[in-house]
């Protein structure tokens, strides 16, 4: 059995909570000012961890760290789980398009996070303190520039929060109910074909084969979307494959 690295699964359940947190919490933030106040009394306009915990514990504590484990007795570093915002459903029948931009805030707030990641590394790699790694293992493509135990960390935490974050805003930007994307064509439906589409994507049979679709199909582009946007990152400075 692999040995499992308590202080990555630490680390990876930081960067994950914190990741989907700010996914969540940018869902809340954009419904509030766009007219719905369901997560804002629920108290999900926040980055503290505890209200989003206290709605999703499962998806939010349990379920990350024993998938960790589980994925770690195979010899692989991944950690999965889930959240979600309230919100009111009339308000999103009435308001489609305010809606599909209340959507598009959670992988917006995703990539953000990615940006202000690759950030660091790029100044971190001008200041000398990361390179490029060796090899590219999912978030294993930034390394410490000497031997340091803080840049080590720092290099880790930073690799995971970039990877981690480019996953969340792809896989959610599937045009696959009940993920963000698929209210994408809400954006530019008429008024009486909003309401039929939303109908369609709040069907429990529609959600739970979306669901499936998404996780069979999304597992086959994983690497070449981390390694189109670490090549990027690098800007041909080292090439992964």
């Amino acid at each position: 059995m692999p040995q499992i690295d308590f202080a990555i699964g630490l680390l990876w359940y930081f960067v994950y909570t914190y990741s989907t947190v700010c996914h969540e919490a940018a869902h809340a933030w954009a419904a509030h000012r766009l007219g719905d106040d369901t997560a804002y009394h629920g108290g999900q306009v926040s980055l503290d961890p505890i209200p989003h915990m206290k709605r999703e514990p499962v998806g939010m504590i349990f379920a990350p760290i024993i998938s960790f484990f589980y994925f770690a007795a195979q010899g692989m570093t991944w950690m999965m789980g889930w959240a979600s915002a309230p919100y009111d459903p009339q308000w999103a029948a009435r308001f489609p398009r305010r809606a599909a931009l209340m959507a598009m805030a959670g992988p917006a707030a995703n990539l953000l996070l990615a940006l202000l990641a690759a950030i660091f590394i790029r100044g971190g790699i001008s200041a000398g303190w990361f390179v490029p790694a060796n090899s590219f293992h999912f978030a294993d493509f930034v390394a410490p520039g000497r031997p340091d135990k803080l840049l080590e960390i720092a290099a880790a935490l930073l690799g995971v929060t970039f990877a981690l974050n480019i996953i969340l805003c792809c896989f959610n930007l599937l045009p696959l109910p009940p993920l963000d994307g698929s209210c994408i064509p809400l954006l530019f439906l008429r008024e009486d074909k909003a309401e039929a589409y939303q109908q369609m994507l709040w069907t429990p049979s529609i959600q739970f084969i979306g669901m499936a679709v998404a996780f069979r199909a999304f597992g086959s582009f994983i690497h070449p979307i981390l390694t189109f946007f670490v090549n990027l990152l690098y800007h041909g400075q080292a090439y992964y494959s």
